[in-house]
Order: structure tokens, then sequence, then C-alpha cells
């Protein structure tokens, strides 16, 4: 019912919103280079006056004569122009070499989106950080240039995990975590939400060759972001450019088999601007049973309907299929032995997933102080994956919305009240069946097959939260960020297979189990001070829950609902500076933080009433997470020049320091007694490192790039050794990585080529794609451990 009250109110609001509004001369901030508006830019005046522009870059001043105008924009040459009251006029701002790009795709209250102004961890990846390596592995991009998150994979392309800051995932079944599925993270893609309402994030059907910008927000982001405890990804496909019509084909090639084809139109009008394209993937493996297939289509468009409303639809299909091998032991990594787990590749162990995902979202702009953004979203999926224990079909739908107000008010003496409320809305039905594998009778040498049928669960998660966040810009470049958000979830699973074995008197076991986590309560608030225009300082406190997802609430022993188990709570404080010197050709970040994940999941043994054996073990909140970490992020543009051989030379760094430690922290699980009997075993984590984290990670490079268009990388990475298992028993060594790439690039009459050729791994390292937490005797997903190559070829024509 409040979700509908919600809606209503949100209703009325659009239907008075125009009374708002104030008759005044407009106009435009547009990129020189792009067309593209820009949101943020200050326009002064008169004595001490001025505005911003909003997010579709118009603004709007009241006058009664000329007006002598300054504009300006963090990452802009400023514009002076005389302007006469009562007319519409158009400004372009050129881009000057800067590395402060702005926010683009994360959710911020403040609307100037410059990185100075905004007091917490949002790190961006654009094109020359994705593409400095193949461009389709986002680990790659993402381990080499973001400090403090680190990407792993399952398999060649597909079983993605994110770790942020330490928290890493959800509770396994063989100890305090596990590599089995993504969750305490929030990831969109094209504003779409990739993680489901139940709170699983699954990427095998992205296409990261598509992506063109990525941004990462760190740590707890309940406020904006609803259940999202470590933090939020945002990613953004290719967009159409403005006035342009292009036609392109890229072609890449590699070791083991390795092909990738993209076929790409877009077509960008003055208004409005369309992208369509295909990709086709494939790599053969480099261990037995790692052979992968992926087809991608995309449809991007956006259209300006009209001066106040703006339209952006999004279409997506995939068809992803990645074979399994297995996870190596720690005896059989040791001695390079890549032969994988016999059972998985006896069951054809594999990850298929077939989805299509759509949205369209609508802006509408009242005025300058006020504008409206709702998207519709849905998404469903098929899946069929197999591994050593089974096989598992299940069908997730996927629909939502997301809708927020963005406010905007001058309250005079340079002092402006800017805000975003909202609320977003999502609900999964899925239905899964998992069954029993064993020997194929009329092919004993092939593949086992299905043999019977062990579970048929229907279930129905839904989430919604409530947002709002306001930024106070104040005099001498302070400013105060405070906002709440309010999240709910709920989960239901129905057993398809109860009548088979429970549909008798007096049995206790229930049909249908529910659970619900109401008015979970995420506030934030920082202070952000900027410091001539080149260099901010911040302080920040946010916080964010984990729920417990469906296989989190039974209790199977009993079939009773946990209903002692309460949601992960997250918070951060975090102190920070930003700043870009020397005409904007060093920029830097460095930020220090300490994140508590409190109540986390644990299991508990229970006896039998005369203490003899141990009967079960359920889900409990337990100790915490004390994660505290330093991240220092440096670019420097040595050479940055339109003339002379050498026009670049990008020299960048960046470190990782994390002191993660447990605290009050208890694993119950059942073992064997010298008697061979069922007993409990408790192991005490407090003090141990938090498994899974490196506690140092140093990546560097340089970029250059010289005038007739040969250019080139070289990266290197070191992660140092970390425990895998939280008991401190397991370590992995440490490694280092050297990468490189070069290439050759001309534009000739709106033909454009680029020919490039790559290696990872020059020095032939034994390192791993992921390595599994609390699972032995499972332990590493090996990469190549020899040199590898690529190449590749893409060519566009532009009208």
């Amino acid at each position: 019912m409040k979700s509908y009250i919600t809606i209503a109110t949100m209703a009325l609001l659009l239907f008075s919103a125009n009374a708002w509004c104030q008759q005044q001369i407009t106009g435009s901030v547009l990129d020189a280079q792009t067309n593209n508006p820009i949101e943020g830019a200050t326009l002064s005046y008169g004595d001490n006056m001025g505005t911003i522009t909003d997010n579709t870059g118009k603004f709007n001043i009241p006058c009664s004569a000329s007006l002598d105008l300054k504009v300006s924009f963090i990452g802009y040459k400023s514009l002076e122009k005389k302007v006469t009251c009562g007319s519409e006029i158009i400004l372009m701002l050129t881009p000057v070499s800067t590395e402060l790009e702005a926010v683009e795709i994360t959710a911020i209250s403040n609307p100037n989106k410059s990185q100075l102004e905004q007091p917490l961890s949002i790190v961006q990846l654009k094109k020359t950080e994705i593409n400095r390596g193949t461009g389709i592995y986002m680990d790659d991009a993402i381990n080499t240039n973001i400090p403090g998150v680190y990407m792993s994979r399952r398999t060649q392309s597909a079983g993605q995990q994110i770790n942020i800051r330490g928290y890493g995932n959800g509770i396994g079944f063989r100890g305090a975590s596990n590599n089995f599925d993504s969750q305490g993270l929030k990831m969109y893609l094209n504003g779409i939400p990739i993680t489901d309402a139940e709170g699983i994030t699954a990427m095998d059907d992205i296409d990261f060759g598509s992506v063109e910008n990525v941004e990462i927000l760190k740590g707890p982001s309940g406020t904006l972001y609803g259940l999202a405890i470590s933090g939020v990804v945002n990613l953004q496909t290719q967009k159409a450019e403005n006035n342009k019509i292009t036609i392109g084909q890229d072609v890449m090639a590699g070791s083991y088999g390795l092909l990738r084809t993209t076929t790409r139109l877009a077509i960008g009008g003055e208004r409005s601007s369309l992208l369509v394209n295909y990709g086709h993937q494939k790599f053969d493996g480099f261990m037995p049973h790692t052979e992968t297939h992926k087809d991608f289509i995309n449809l991007m468009g956006d259209f300006d309907l009209n001066d106040k409303q703006k339209l952006t639809t999004y279409l997506g299909y995939s068809d992803s299929y990645n074979q399994r091998n297995g996870e190596l032991t720690i005896e059989q990594y040791a001695n390079l032995d890549y032969t994988g787990n016999a059972k998985y590749i006896a069951n054809n162990a594999h990850s298929a997933m077939k989805t299509f995902r759509a949205g369209v979202g609508h802006t509408y702009t009242f005025c300058k102080q006020l504008s409206n953004t709702t998207s519709f979203f849905g998404s469903a999926i098929a899946l069929d994956n197999s591994s050593a224990g089974g096989w598992t079909d299940k069908y997730p739908v996927n629909v939502g919305l997301r809708s927020t107000f963005d406010t905007q008010f001058d309250l005079g003496g340079s002092i402006t009240l800017s805000g975003i409320t909202g609320i977003e809305m999502q609900r999964m039905n899925a239905h899964s069946v998992s069954y029993g594998m064993g020997a194929d009778s009329t092919d004993l040498s092939g593949y086992n097959v299905i043999t019977s049928t062990r579970s048929n669960q229907a279930l129905t998660s839904s989430t919604y939260s409530y947002f709002t966040q306001w930024t106070l810009k104040l005099p001498l470049g302070i400013s105060v960020n405070a906002g709440v958000g309010i999240s709910n979830m709920s989960v239901s699973l129905e057993d398809r297979l109860w009548g088979l074995t429970n549909n008798f008197p007096g049995n206790k076991v229930l049909p249908i189990y529910e659970a619900s986590y109401k008015s979970l309560v995420s506030p934030s608030f920082a202070i952000n001070k900027t410091i001539n225009k080149t260099a901010s300082v911040y302080a920040a406190y946010s916080t964010g829950y984990k729920t417990p997802v469906s296989s989190n609430i039974l209790i199977s022993y009993t079939g009773e609902v946990n209903t002692g188990l309460i949601p992960e709570y997250g918070t951060q404080i975090e102190l920070g500076t930003k700043g870009s010197f020397m005409n904007n050709r060093l920029f830097y970040t460095l930020a220090v933080f300490n994140a508590k994940f409190q109540d986390k999941f644990t299991t508990e043994t229970v006896q039998d009433p005369s203490n003899t054996a141990t009967l079960y073990s359920y889900l409990v909140n337990g100790g915490d997470l004390n994660n505290k970490g330093l991240e220092l992020l440096v670019r420097y543009n040595a050479i940055d020049a339109e003339t002379g051989f050498i026009q670049l030379v990008r020299p960048f760094a960046n470190l990782t320091y994390s002191d993660f430690k447990y605290e009050n922290f208890q694993y119950e699980k059942i073992g064997k007694d010298i008697s061979n009997m069922d007993s409990t075993i408790v192991e005490d984590y407090s003090g141990n490192a938090v498994a899974g984290v490196s506690p140092v990670v140093f990546n560097a490079g340089i970029d250059i790039h010289t005038k007739p268009g040969l250019y080139g990388n070289i990266t290197y990475n070191y992660r140092s050794s970390m425990y895998y298992t939280s008991d401190g028993l397991n370590e992995t060594e440490p490694f280092s990585l050297l990468n490189a790439k070069l290439g050759f690039m001309r534009s000739i009459k709106g033909f454009t080529f680029d020919a490039f050729v790559g290696a990872n791994n020059l020095t032939g390292t034994q390192y791993y794609n992921m390595v599994f937490v609390n699972q032995l005797p499972d332990a590493y997903i090996p990469a190549p451990n020899e040199i590898n190559f690529f190449g590749g070829l893409n060519l566009k024509y532009t009208f």
C-alpha cells in the first residue's frame, strides 16, 4: 500500500510541477566537439549573480537589460559573451586536456557533476582504460585501473565476481564466504538492473566488449541504491555520436582460438541517435573443457522529443555458453596440472544463459528547478547450468521501475540547494528445477545424463526503496550532502514437490516459505571543500544493507523459516582528496576508509537432546568484518600536445593497501570426533585476515600516442599473497603480470582504421583468474601460464 501511495504522490507532483516555474529567458550550454549538453556549467553575471545549467544543459536568467555573461565548467575553456535581454542563445564550450571527468551515469544530488564536487569514491573507466587490453574482459580493465576493487571470473567469460573493499559475497556451504553468487553489490546496464530482485548479480550475458563507460561507487550505498552493502557498478554501452552516421566492423583474434567480431551501425542526428551492433565471441580454451561462445545484439536510442522531453531506449539480447572444467586442488595448481576436476567434466559442466533485456526512460524538464526521469525495465532469462553436483534449470523474469525528481533552488548569496528524490521497485518471478546426474547406460564413455529430480521450486521476490538526498552548496567552495534511503525486501519460496514426501497428517513442513525485511533505513552524510577549483577534500559517512537470499531463509532439517536471521549492515567512514594540478597534467585521488560489515552470516550447529550427536546446522548472524584501507590513484600527462611527433605520454599508477580483519567471528560446522561420531567443530576467525583479499595491490603503466597514429601501452600488475580460507591456514603466492599493446590508427576522408597487436603475460607467470574462498579441496581457477597474443583490425566509415 505504501508503494501505491508513493506513486500517487509522485503523479500529483507531476501535475502540479509547472506551478514552480517562472517565465524566464532560456539558453543552452553544449560541448563544442560533441554537441552534447553540459550539466552543471556555471554562468556568472552582474554583481555576484549566477546560475548553473540543468541536466539538459539549459539555463534561465532573469534580465532587464543586456548582460556580460561568463560561462565556465571544469575541463572546458571559459567563455565570455555579451547577451541581449530576451534572446535565446546556444553557448559552445571547448574541452581542455584534463583527467577530471564528470560523473555521468551514477545518481548524485549535486548538479555539478565534476569529480571535485563529489564527496565519495566514484572511479571511472572510459575507452582508454577499457581498451588497453583486448577490451572484452572487464576484469582486465578493473583490476588494472581501479584501486580497492577486484574482479574475477570462473570461466573464460562467465561466472564473474566483483569484490569491493573486501565485502566478498554471500555465505557458502563450506565457510564464511563463497564464489557461487555475486551478492552485496548493485549493478546496472544502461539504467537497467543486472542485479535481480533477490540481490544476486549474474554477469555471464553482459557484452563487455560494447561497454564504453564504467563508474564504480565504493562502499555501502543504501541511500540512493537500496540494498547495496558493498557498492554500485554502473555500465553504459556505446552510443551514436550526434550529427554523424557511421558503419563499422571490428575483428580480433588471438591465442587458444579467441575470436571476436562486432558489426555496428550508428545514426546520429541533431536531436536523436540510434546505435545497433551485433557481436560474436568464441574461445576454444587453454584447458580441457573450457570452450566458450557468445552472441550479442544491442540497440541503444536517445531521442530529444522537444525542449522539455527526452526519451532513452535500450534493447539487448545475448546467448552465452561457457564450459567449466572445475576448480583445481592445491596440488594440481602447484604441479601445473590443468586437467581440471573429473566430476565436472563427467557432468558436462557448463553455464548457459539466454537473456533479453529492455528499458525505456523518459525525462521531463518542468523548469530549471525541477525535472523527472522515470525508467521502466524488464528482463527474461533462461539458464541451464551443470557442475559436479548436478544440473539446474532456472527461468527468472524481472520487471521494475526507477523514478527520480531532480530539484534545484538558488537561495541567493551563492548558496544553492539541490536534491534527488525517488523510488526504485523490482519484482522477480522464477522457476528453478535441479536434477541429479548419473552415467548414460547407452554411452558409458560419454557425459553423464539427468537421472532424477531433486527439487522444483517457484520463487517470488520483490524489493522497493524510497530515497532522498540533498546537497547544500555554500560559499568558499563548501558543500554539505545528506540523505536517507528506506529499503524493503520480501521473498516467497514454494516447494512444488512438497506433495511427494510431505502430504500426510501431522506434517510440519510447509509447502511455501515466506520472509520479509521492512524499513531498512540507510542514512548518509558528507562534506566537501574545493580548493582553487583544482583540488578538493571530503569526509563521508554511508550505510547499506544486505538481506538474506531465498537459500538462506529455510532451515532444511526442521522445515522452518529462519525467523531469527536479520540483514547484514554496513557502515563506512571515508576521508579523501582529489585534484588536478600542473595545468591539468597531474590527476590524483587518495582515500582512506574504515568499512564495517556487521551481523555477517555464519552457521551454528544444533545437538540432539542427549548431546551425543550433531543433528544439523543453520544460518545465524555472527561477527563482523572490520575493513580499513588506503587507495591511491595517480595519472600524469608528461606530454599532451597537438604538435610534434609524440603527442601523448601518460604514465599512471595506483596502490591499494587493505587491513581487513574478522572481529568476534565464529563459524560452526559438523565434523567427526575420535569415535567417528558427528560433533561440532567451532572455528574462531577473530583477528584473522579477511579471506579473498590481497593486502597489497599495485598497478602501473604508460600510454603513448604519436601524430602519425602509432600508439601503445605497457601495464604492470602486482598482487600480494592472500588467504583464501578464513582460518588463515591457506595462502596464495604473490604474482606479477606484464602486458603490452601496440597499434596504428588513421582517419582519411571519413574512413578510420585501427590495427593492433598485443600480448598478455609476457613473462609466463603462473597466476589465477579466481581463487575459491573456503571451498577446499577446490581452490584455483588458473589463467594461462604462458604468453598469449591477440590482434585485430577495426574499420569505420563516417558519412
